[in-house]
């Protein structure tokens, strides 16, 4: 079998403990109003247009920078495994398109053990995207729900 195109070959990922129990990562995580509070990059402000948390079900958020310009990230939930895993199609256009995240959820005592993979359509997407700057990106994405989670 060719070594071209393997799914470990075209992921990113990415790994975090935060120091919140599970319950509330989760929630972070899956709450229309929560996710509004945290996602996006630092300095901008998001709005849910559309959550609907089942599998099929479309997310939509909009998301406007301080210079007043705005963009939609979007997908379709395609496995959720309740407390333990997340996986959806993404599109943050015009940097991101047709991209693949999971999203996994590890209680480890009183916190929690967070994996997050992005699975891009070729090993030269993933490569492109990657600097581009993908793990600062998402790394300060992840250090706002760092904040949120403690100050919950």
């Amino acid at each position: 079998m060719s070594e071209t195109n393997l799914p470990e070959n075209r992921t990113l990922t990415l790994e975090r403990t935060f120091g919140a129990p599970l319950e509330l990562v989760w929630e972070a995580w899956t709450q229309p109003e929560h996710i509004a509070q945290w996602w996006g990059p630092k300095g901008m402000e998001t709005t849910v247009l559309e959550h609907d948390f089942t599998v099929g079900g479309q997310w939509k958020y909009l998301m406007k920078m301080p210079n007043g310009s705005e963009f939609v990230a979007d997908g379709v939930y395609s496995e959720i495994v309740e407390r333990q895993k997340i996986v959806s199609t993404a599109n943050f256009k015009p940097m991101t398109e047709n991209v693949e995240i999971h999203a996994i959820f590890e209680a480890v005592g009183t916190q929690t053990k967070f994996t997050f993979h992005c699975v891009h359509e070729t090993e030269e997407y993933c490569k492109q995207q990657e600097e581009m700057g993908f793990y600062n990106g998402w790394g300060s994405l992840f250090e706002l729900l760092a904040d949120f989670v403690q100050n919950q």
